[in-house]
């Protein structure tokens, strides 16, 4: 626990709320434009993050997991939906899972024109905006696992697994993310991944 996982942490954290914002606006938006108004009843179809806050996923377990250098384990409250309401049914909620991680590519592309336009001026804001790039891609990485409660896991009820597989699946979810994220490379892959990608979207902005 040194002083840069520390601050990285914080970081992080703070990056985390900002995109989570718009990675669940987007879903709930999804949702609505689809035929469900599910998501704007319950509140979520709006921009503040403080309707979007799930306190586990979106403060502690990311504080931890960026401060034991353990890779990255973070999400937003789930916008509800119901797949019999949505256009498409089944489908329909495939596209309402897609816009999350959809929406991270766009901030991260957003975030890297913040990052070059401000790097001569506020080269610590640029920084932080390059590293907004760099979490921004991870988290659309990230929820594209196939693991309850992230956006992937939707694609197995898309894909017709029944839905008894699945409701075990969600049983064991959120073990199964820690264990993956801390006795397998995969949150190394996932950082590797990310990287290349931020990389390649400052350099073409």
């Amino acid at each position: 626990m040194n002083g840069l996982h520390f601050e990285t942490a914080l970081l992080n954290v703070l990056l985390l709320w900002i995109l989570t914002a718009p990675h669940e606006f987007a879903h709930a938006w999804t949702a609505v434009r689809l035929g469900d108004d599910t998501p704007a009843r319950q509140g979520r179809l709006t921009l503040n993050p403080l309707a979007h806050v799930d306190w586990m996923g979106t403060a502690i377990l990311p504080f931890v997991t960026s401060l034991l250098g353990a890779g990255f384990l973070g999400w937003g409250k789930p916008v509800m939906t119901q797949p019999s309401r949505l256009r498409g049914g089944l489908n329909g909620l495939a596209l309402v899972s897609l816009a999350g991680p959809a929406s991270n590519v766009i901030m991260a592309v957003i975030l890297g024109v913040v990052s070059t336009a401000t790097a001569h001026a506020f080269p610590a804001f640029a920084q932080f905006a390059a590293r907004g790039v760099l979490l921004s891609l991870y988290l659309a990485l990230f929820n594209l696992l196939p693991v309850p409660p992230l956006d992937g896991s939707k694609l197995l009820l898309a894909a017709r697994i029944p839905p008894v597989v699945y409701m075990e699946l969600a049983r064991f979810g959120f073990g199964l993310l820690i264990v993956a994220m801390w006795v397998t490379p995969l949150g190394l892959w996932l950082n590797q991944w990310s990287y290349q990608g931020a990389v390649a979207i400052l350099n073409a902005v």
